[in-house]
């Protein structure tokens, strides 16, 4: 089904907007249900909402929700779209759903809908700088606590707006935007502190997280992810290398409560080539685990030294409890943009391997160690300056920055992995200028020779580490990941799929309005289950392409029986 198709098949409700840079609210505050966000709700959700960016602090993705299940997934189709009526932005962030009210984002804009039909209750446009560059223009979604929303923003804020009328409550400087700073990722709430990583490592940032009091915005813990030269890790990089040294936060961490620790994925270092900073640069291309009240660093594990292929390790890992024999241990498992599924054992004080194994084709690695699972690299395919190399997995990853999601029903992890493609990279000598790409190589992305798709469906057993299924996408890309009680994955793209979570059969698909999609969520009001997922064309598009409007869609069937 197409948008087109969508508008005149039956009953939808379509939401549509006119801009302007303001707090717009659009009906009295008394018709929205906004429970109170506790820090209990946000450790245990009730089923029906979907209060943080991967709906519970491990990271799963995972709903218990299934009233729509493998059985009526078929009779699945859009109950109600919203327009945000922006061009040239992504449209990645989830919905979040509280009580009957959504939260969605773009790269400047926040909005509440009424989740059961879509009308917009109000929206808060922020003011960005003219003179602000936008080398990724998204936004991944905010957070919730108390009566507030949280957002962070491109020109390096986070933002605290009353969640009933969207007025600003209060907001707060993180870094220098005209350096190269800004935020894309959700914020993460936790005991009563907002948590937010800086983006930018291509700019010659140092990456670093900050937590801030929930309740007035004051900073209270900051932690860089590049060590000065005083600081345990600072004699990997050298001599003036680590205050431009990347590192980047790009995506939403995740936190276990009972040991009171925050993980966070760490990108790749800067310039790119390694050959201009000799040494293991730590921390990127890492995990890394932050007490939560004082962002001390407690532990770290570095999937790959001394990066040269833009493989960002910027994804958090999932915090699954496993079973070897009788022994139950707490794992943190990274599927790695180097292409391999990683387990590590989490402890208080270190995180140390357990094992690795590739998910998709990677030709860079020669082996891992078997104690440390520290890889050793085959030289021709290591890029420099001067020196072309080609590689596998391409720049890209073997997945990027969607969610993968891991499933309790089956034991599942299910993976967006791009599988297939490679790169050839060349560096070149680069200066730093404040606030400029620092980047310093250029690279082509080409298809392996005799391949039929690139985008692919894991599910891997992670009791085991076998992979079950894997579904390849010949059309439509994929995105994020979700897995719900019914027994389905949904897996977000050009169309938007459901699959069966144990066969991984396609039980439905559609088309959306745009190439590219954001994170799937789902969520219950007054009893009926919703599947929703906001859709949007690549940027580079225009008001001229009418299917590049970003577009929120709510799904639901008729008999949820």
């Amino acid at each position: 089904m197409t948008l087109s198709q969508a508008l005149t098949a039956g009953t939808i409700t379509v939401g549509l907007l006119v801009l302007a840079p303001q707090t717009v609210p659009t009906e009295s505050p008394e018709r929205s249900r906004l429970p109170w966000v506790t820090d209990d709700r946000l450790r245990n959700p009730e089923p029906a909402s979907w209060l943080m960016y991967r709906r519970t602090y491990d990271g799963w993705g995972y709903s218990p929700l299934r009233q729509i299940h493998s059985r009526n997934v078929a009779d699945l189709t859009p109950t109600w779209i919203f327009s945000t009526g922006v061009y040239g932005e992504h449209h990645q962030a989830p919905p979040i759903v509280n009580g009957d009210t959504m939260f969605v984002t773009t790269a400047s804009q926040v909005f509440a809908l009424d989740a059961t039909d879509g009308s917009l209750r109000w929206r808060y446009v922020r003011p960005l700088p003219p003179d602000l560059s936008k080398p990724h223009p998204t936004n991944r979604g905010v957070a919730l606590y108390e009566d507030k929303v949280y957002v962070g923003t491109l020109d390096a804020h986070v933002v605290a707006l009353n969640a009933t009328s969207g007025h600003v409550v209060w907001e707060s400087t993180i870094e220098n935007y005209q350096l190269g700073y800004y935020i894309t990722m959700a914020p993460l709430v936790a005991n009563g502190k907002v948590m937010v990583g800086t983006s930018g490592g291509e700019q010659g940032t140092r990456g670093s997280i900050t937590a801030l009091d929930a309740r007035d915005g004051h900073s209270v813990w900051k932690r860089h992810t590049i060590p000065a030269p005083d600081e345990p890790g600072g004699d990997t990089w050298p001599d003036e290398a680590w205050q431009t040294g990347g590192g980047p936060v790009w995506l939403t961490g995740t936190f276990d409560p009972q040991a009171n620790l925050t993980y966070w994925g760490v990108g790749n270092p800067g310039p790119w080539m390694g050959d201009r900073r000799p040494g293991d640069n730590l921390y990127t291309n890492s995990t890394i685990a932050l007490d939560a009240d004082t962002g001390e660093l407690r532990a770290h594990y570095q999937y790959h030294w001394n990066g040269s292929w833009d493989w960002d390790e910027a994804s958090a890992p999932l915090l699954i409890p496993l079973q070897r024999g009788d022994q139950h241990f707490s794992a943190a498992i990274h599927a790695g943009r180097n292409g391999y599924l990683w387990y590590l054992e989490r402890h208080l004080d270190r995180l140390t391997f357990l094992k690795a194994t590739p998910f998709v084709h990677q030709n860079v690695f020669t082996g891992l160690h078997p104690v440390t699972g520290r890889p050793s690299y085959d030289p021709d395919r290591i890029p420099g300056t001067g020196r072309r190399a080609e590689f596998c997995p391409s720049v890209g990853g073997a997945r990027n920055w969607p969610p993968e999601a891991y499933s309790p029903q089956t034991g599942y992890l299910y993976i967006p992995a791009t599988n297939n493609l490679c790169s050839t990279m060349t560096g070149h000598p680069i200066d730093y200028v404040p606030g400029q790409r620092f980047a310093g190589a250029e690279f082509d992305v080409l298809m392996r020779d005799d391949s039929t798709h690139v985008s692919e469906l894991q599910a891997w057993k992670i009791a085991t580490g076998e992979q079950a299924w894997t579904h390849g996408l010949v059309t439509g890309g994929n995105g994020a990941v979700l897995a719900t009680g019914g027994s389905l994955v949904f897996l977000g793209g050009a169309d938007l799929r459901a699959f069966n979570a144990t066969s991984g059969r396609v039980l439905w698909q559609m088309r959306t309005n745009a190439n590219r999609t954001g994170v799937p969520t789902t969520y219950a009001v007054d009893g009926v289950q919703y599947v929703a997922i906001q859709s949007g064309a690549d940027p580079n598009t225009g008001p001229d392409d009418v299917s590049s409007a970003g577009v929120v869609w709510a799904f639901s069937v008729d008999c949820q029986c």
